[in-house]
């Protein structure tokens, strides 16, 4: 077994060992298996049924780990995306009213496309015609939307008929222990603690079963903690295919936001972790960048078929990256522990939603990072990242975000003279949000 694992994934030419392998796996698996938890509570809230969810987000991540193992043998994981869900759930099914089948389909389809754009390589010229900044406002414009998604969920934020929204009652326990939470969570990421989300977590669930509620206590006892993986026959090949098709008028820019957010999303993980890997050439690209694509887009189109939002790498994969995994067998590590995560189904489903605050703040805290890299010099720059991040959580839509902001960027530079820096993908984009808009096609 030593000759046949040090032979197929390359573990000497690669400087690494078995050893080194499994502990970057369980390192990873560890830093990002709150999204067995995350996931269906947030995909939960379209009407998809979340116990079977569980099992969903773990078969996904599972195939889809398995799929970056064997077509790249890099150490990165997949598992169904952070604000990719919230933009499931929020903007496709809340607030554009499309029925979760229906949003099933959309995500299929966007996977498709993304696999055609990779085969073929328009993927990489949509990635350079974008401007740096509105992939910045995006990117941030998400995590402000995840960590409000957080807030609203325990009570943090509420609503207001005259200021929209205001803090929440802190002197409700609940309430107190999710802020309490957020703190918690924080400190332990600072420390470098491996798993400080799944962590938190876990503290928040337990103190939960000693604050009591009108209907028992804010944690509800489990059924057991080991049991079998909850059915997946609801979601299982549910999507509708037809209704984006059909009302391709008013699902075209859902496709088009899922896939630009996949891409870029995708993207600035591959190289972050594989830089952090060793795996960058001297130039600093990614060799197999083309085929850790083609994993993803086509985990994602696995995934709509299972029943979740898109698939796509995670930037956790760093953690196992940074304890010395090099090869697939980190995948494979990471792979086999969603597998056993789902007999642990009865705990994952008294988790209250309010435990899981602490975890999208700090994904959007996280997420807030690449702000860093905006040219702050250049207001062209700052305004289109500002409208995109700010426009995301105030209107509720990522997509949203990502029209306003390729419509900003086109204005300012056809109002300051400087047209010709535009690239035409931009321009044609601006052009059919803005028609959008001013025809209502939403």
């Amino acid at each position: 077994m030593t000759q046949l694992l040090n032979k197929y994934f390359q573990l000497e030419k690669h400087g690494t060992t078995i050893k080194t392998e499994v502990i970057a796996g369980l390192t990873t698996f560890a830093a990002m298996s709150y999204i067995l938890i995350v996931n269906p509570s947030i995909l939960g809230l379209s009407g998809m049924p979340v116990a079977g969810l569980i099992t969903v987000t773990a078969l996904s991540a599972c195939i889809g780990t398995l799929l970056m193992m064997w077509l790249t043998n890099y150490p990165i994981a997949l598992a169904p995306g952070m604000g990719l869900n919230a933009f499931f759930a929020f903007t496709i099914c809340l607030a554009r009213e499309v029925p979760w089948e229906a949003a099933l389909g959309i995500v299929f389809y966007n996977g498709i496309l993304f696999f055609l754009l990779t085969i073929s390589g328009i993927r990489k010229k949509i990635a350079e015609s974008i401007p740096a900044a509105l992939k910045i406002g995006v990117q941030c414009g998400i995590g402000l939307f995840i960590a409000f998604i957080g807030l609203k969920n325990a009570g943090l934020i509420v609503d207001n008929p005259a200021t929209f929204v205001e803090l929440g009652d802190l002197s409700e326990p609940a309430v107190l222990l999710a802020f309490v939470g957020i703190i918690f969570t924080a400190v332990m990421v600072v420390k470098n603690i491996t798993g400080a989300i799944l962590i938190s977590i876990i503290v928040i669930t337990l103190i939960g079963f000693f604050i009591p509620t009108e209907t028992g206590y804010l944690t509800a006892t489990p059924d057991g903690i080991v049991g079998m993986p909850a059915p997946i026959s609801d979601t299982f090949f549910a999507m509708d295919l037809m209704y984006p098709i059909v009302n391709f008028a008013t699902t075209w820019d859902l496709i088009f936001a899922l896939m630009f957010v996949n891409m870029f999303d995708t993207i600035g993980t591959l190289i972050g972790v594989s830089k952090r890997a060793k795996l960058t050439d001297a130039q600093g690209n990614l060799p197999k960048i083309g085929k850790a694509m083609t994993a993803d887009a086509a985990a994602s189109v696995v995934g709509a078929g299972l029943g979740t939002s898109p698939v796509t790498s995670y930037v956790e994969s760093a953690a196992g990256a940074t304890a010395g995994g090099r090869t697939g067998l980190t995948a494979l590590v990471v792979a086999m522990c969603f597998l056993l995560a789902l007999f642990l189904t009865p705990v994952m489903l008294v988790i209250p939603l309010m435990a899981t605050t602490p975890a999208l703040v700090m994904v959007g805290i996280f997420m807030m990072d690449s702000i860093r890299h905006l040219e702050f010099d250049d207001i062209a720059s700052v305004a289109t990242a500002t409208i995109a991040l700010m426009a995301m959580p105030l209107t509720f839509s990522i997509s949203e975000g990502i029209a306003l902001g390729f419509i900003t960027y086109v204005g300012i530079k056809l109002g300051t003279g400087e047209y010709k820096k535009v690239s035409l993908i931009t321009y044609i984009m601006a052009a059919v949000f803005l028609l959008r808009y001013l025809f209502d096609l939403k």
